[in-house]
């Protein structure tokens, strides 16, 4: 089939009424999220993901996609507007769109932030849609040694990626990487890590432990540092960009979405990396450099159009490879093999509905979030009074519920809690949890392909460097860790961070 072909085949799945319907219940949420200072798309999906359990494949992933990319657009109403961003990813889009607004300008930043995610969005599910069936044809030519090398590389290119100390993002992948092994070995039967508590023999649950360490510990975070909300900007006006404008933000736009496109294929990159990373590189660049910090149109533009375009690609070395590159899409792959579905190049083949419909969904779930981030500004702005100490105990009672309902058993619930804990105090010591879910998501996969090759080669390890394309593998990985443990990259690497 061409690529016409799977489109309308994608477009009979994504424009079917109740598929439509989710998409929009995923866009409205995740922008919703996005705008309330607090709970990012992580913690909401994971709080959501029990909830999916009796929709059909199609309806549950575009959802949970809906509630990613709208988070990215939501996001940025609250760093205009109250210099408090919503979302991780708009961050830098504080610094510039909250000086317009003083100016007066918000209805501008808005629009801006609005138009410019929309047209990267665009782009990235274009992208998306060419790029992913050859990735996905390379792939199925993988065998176990060059998964296993591939995972490691993945692994590895996270930790190089994670904010803060090198060695507590490397502490974190082996801690995912043991919570992974936990249960009944299922080659041999042996049960391992148990500690004679029966219902670990089946593992811990991804979801309970998801939501702890993301959903709950969230919530105990922002309780912990509650904001005054002060919303300065009552009424939002001027939501037209004048040809000036337009002249101003073009560049910015194009070379956010081109930046963002390639960071949001790269494992631990995603929306966050992409959006920093094109704020320097326009900072630099830009003619209207001196304006930066001070109200730069161009400095909501380019980080704008760089996390919508990164939180789309992301999608790409999921879907093609099954190797999730940050939290959020580990959650994805969490939320494909409850559903039944096995992550991977064979989803192209195997689901050509929930893929092609997928893809098709983002383009729909962009063009409703124009809608929804511009003519409702207003139902937004008045949302953001609403006191986050009457919001929490209503989303603590749902996580419960979530918690329990995964396999109704009030152990999960215990799972959840004790991991919020975890999650607490691994914030507290300044240890990033995303590299943990990505080991803990990666680890069954990594150890199974591992396991698979040295069965293969009968036990001779260098199974992985005598095909070409595993030893190029490792050898990248080699390279990226040498890189980022020598001084002179590490202080960069620092440097870059703290910028």
């Amino acid at each position: 089939m061409d690529l016409f072909s799977n489109l309308w085949l994608g477009g009979a799945t994504a424009f079917l009424p109740a598929n439509l319907a989710y998409c929009f219940i995923g866009c409205l949420l995740g922008t919703a999220i996005g705008v309330l200072p607090g709970l990012g798309p992580t913690a909401t999906i994971a709080m959501l993901l029990p909830i999916t359990f009796g929709l059909p494949p199609e309806s549950a992933l575009i959802m949970l996609a809906g509630i990613f990319y709208g988070a990215q657009y939501g996001g940025s109403t609250t760093a205009i507007l109250i210099n408090l961003p919503g979302e991780s990813s708009s961050v830098v889009t504080a610094i510039d769109g909250y000086q317009m607004a003083r100016k007066g300008q918000a209805g501008k930043a808005l629009a801006t932030a609005a138009l410019g995610s929309f047209f990267a969005g665009t782009v990235a599910t274009i992208l998306l849609a060419v790029a992913a069936p050859p990735l996905a044809a390379i792939a199925l030519k993988f065998g176990p040694a060059e998964y296993f090398s591939l995972m490691v590389l993945g692994l590895v290119a996270s930790v190089a990626l994670a904010s803060g100390s090198l060695l507590k993002a490397l502490a974190m992948i082996v801690f995912g990487l043991l919570l992974g092994s936990v249960g009944t070995d299922v080659e041999s039967g042996v049960p391992r890590y148990i500690f004679g508590v029966p219902q670990l023999y089946d593992g811990l649950n991804f979801v309970a432990v998801s939501m702890g360490i993301f959903g709950i510990c969230e919530i105990l975070r922002n309780l912990e540092s509650e904001h005054e909300r002060s919303v300065g900007v009552k009424k939002v006006t001027g939501l037209m960009l004048n040809g000036e404008d337009f002249r101003r933000v073009v560049a910015p736009v194009l070379r956010g979405t081109a930046l963002g496109s390639v960071l949001g294929m790269l494992p631990g990159g995603g929306a966050m990396l992409a959006s920093f990373a094109s704020y320097a590189v326009e900072k630099r660049v830009s003619p209207n450099s001196a304006e930066f910090g001070k109200g730069a149109i161009e400095g909501v533009a380019a980080p704008e159009s760089a996390n919508n375009a990164g939180a789309q690609t992301s999608f790409i070395p999921m879907l093609t490879l099954g190797i999730p590159g940050n939290p959020v899409m580990a959650l994805m792959v969490g939320a494909m093999i409850i559903q039944g579905v096995t992550p991977g190049p064979n989803v192209i083949s195997d689901e050509p509905a929930l893929f092609w419909g997928m893809i098709v969904s983002m383009w729909a779930g962009n063009l409703m979030l124009v809608i929804l981030n511009l003519p409702l500004i207003g139902l937004w702005v008045r949302m953001l009074t609403i006191p986050y100490h009457l919001l929490f105990p209503a989303i603590i009672g749902f996580c419960c519920i979530g918690a329990y309902s995964i396999n109704n058993s009030v152990f999960d619930v215990f799972v959840m809690a004790l991991f919020s804990v975890v999650g607490f105090a691994l914030s507290k010591l300044r240890f990033e949890p995303a590299p943990l879910l990505l080991g803990f998501i990666l680890g069954p996969m990594l150890e199974e392909n591992l396991r698979r090759a040295m069965l293969i080669s009968q036990g001779d390890p260098t199974i992985f460097v005598r095909s070409p394309l595993s030893l190029s593998l490792l050898v990248v990985a080699a390279i990226v860790l040498a890189l980022v443990l020598s001084p002179s990259i590490g202080r960069k690497r620092e440097e870059a961070f703290t910028e």
